[in-house]
């Protein structure tokens, strides 16, 4: 590996220097923060040593420096100083590991070992996402929207851990793409990731998907089955759209939380489980428990860490992922489809994506089967994007509705919310838009089906 040293103390940068090069390693000295600057711009390390006093700088400050050049760099603070408020700030701000003075060889060689696996765990992240992105546009993991930067940075750190993760956001956002990168993140990888889809069956038939049953527990079980909790065994479960758990199945699940034990369906006997949970909702989870469709309990126990993936329309990076996916299906169809004409880039940019990365991936499908050149022009995008889903230009599919189409009150009410709410950054912003009350808006969209 390569390995920096940050320490104002020249003996213990020395000390560091032979026993780390003793054992293979390439090693680059700094006494400062402004000297560890300069190394960091002109190469990359693996690991980096950092001690928390520098003279007059914080080690915590040459800590954020180093990871906003290098994120994948291992950064271990270490000083003779160690408190625990010390450790939490700086495990909080992205440190690795944490090392008190006096430390010994075999400690510094178990920080070693695992730099170095979780650099190799990195590596094979990174193999596994190119292998998916050859088959589905929506994996990618890279993003310069500070937003997304911000979730996949906080997805990494909590991936390590063993809680349960909560993840928000619109349908279509790429909720289920972050929970597989969790679990590719986490040092359950080498084990199973297995989805279970809430909305997909009643109850009954629910709870004996999430947890197995014994023969004869219901007509049809003529042999006894195991569950999607077994299947995920020493891996994570994946439970999609958690928001529509029926509410029967809730107090199960909530034992299952506090205790990592459950029964099969027809079956006394309680089971043990190794699994890592991970739930993805685009429901607002706090207006179904005023509601009285989801238990508080229950939303207490699955948001110990919530992370919130932003809709399209508020990613700055709209236009790269367009070229992406346009890329991918060009590939796929053997076209040479450079890119879009400056129009085809504004209609892309002004639209406000209601279906998020789900609408984008049908969209640039599209455009690759009708683009006739190496650019994409507005004619090849669906109508609705080069009209800003409001009104669809003429000749193109009526994919769009406007007042004085012949469509019901009913259709026209639904088509307004769903474009409202598109449009805006909260319901209530929504609500005073349409001039009606948050209770309402909700009403209004259970009634609708938005």
């Amino acid at each position: 590996m390569r390995i920096l040293i940050v320490d104002d103390e020249l003996n213990i940068r020395k000390t560091l220097r032979v026993a780390l090069e003793s054992t293979g390693h390439a090693v680059e000295e700094a006494a400062g923060a402004g000297d560890a600057a300069r190394l960091v711009d002109r190469d990359r390390f693996d690991l980096a040593l950092v001690d928390l006093r520098l003279g007059t700088t914080s080690g915590l400050d040459v800590l954020g420096a180093i990871l906003r050049k290098s994120p994948r760099t291992a950064v271990v603070i270490i000083t003779a100083h160690g408190t625990i408020d010390n450790a939490v700030e700086a495990m909080r701000l992205g440190a690795f590991d944490y090392l008190a003075k006096p430390f010994t060889p075999a400690q510094i060689r178990a920080v070693l070992d695992r730099a170095a696996r979780f650099r190799d765990l990195q590596t094979r992240v990174d193999d596994l996402e190119g292998q998916l992105s050859l088959e589905v546009p929506e994996i990618s993991m890279e993003s310069d929207d500070p937003q997304v930067q911000a979730i996949l940075d906080q997805g990494r750190r909590v991936a390590e851990t063993g809680v349960v993760v909560l993840i928000r956001g619109e349908s279509g956002t790429g909720k289920g793409v972050l929970a597989r990168a969790i679990h590719a993140w986490s040092r359950r990888a080498r084990g199973p990731f297995v989805t279970v889809s809430c909305p997909s069956l009643s109850a009954e038939l629910l709870e004996s998907e999430l947890f197995g049953h014994a023969r004869g527990a219901f007509t049809g079980a003529v042999a006894d089955a195991d569950g999607k909790v077994a299947v995920a065994e020493g891996g994570t479960l994946f439970l999609d759209e958690i928001g529509d758990l029926p509410m029967p199945l809730q107090p199960k699940l909530l034992r299952f939380l506090q205790e990592r034990r459950y029964e099969r369906v027809g079956e006394a006997r309680p089971r043990a489980a190794d699994v890592r949970l991970v739930a993805a909702t685009n429901r607002d989870l706090d207006e179904a428990v005023a509601a009285g469709q989801f238990r508080e309990d229950l939303l207490f126990r699955l948001n110990v860490v919530e992370l919130v993936m932003p809709s399209l329309r508020a990613r700055s990076d709209r236009l790269a992922l367009a070229d992406h996916m346009l890329a991918f299906f060009a590939r796929q169809m053997g076209k040479s489809i450079e890119g879009f004409t400056p129009e085809a880039r504004e209609a892309l940019l002004r639209y406000t994506w209601p279906g998020n990365l789900r609408e984008l991936r049908n969209a640039m499908e599209r455009a690759a089967i009708f683009a006739a050149g190496p650019l994409v022009d507005t004619a090849d995008l669906p109508g609705r994007v080069v009209a800003g889903g409001f009104q669809a230009r003429p000749g193109s599919p009526a994919d769009a509705m406007h007042v004085g189409d012949p469509v019901s009150l009913d259709r026209l009410e639904a088509e307004h919310i769903r474009l409202i709410l598109a449009r805006t950054s909260s319901r209530e912003d929504a609500a005073r838009i349409l001039g009606i009350d948050p209770s309402t808006l909700y009403r209004k969209r259970k009634q609708l089906g938005l």
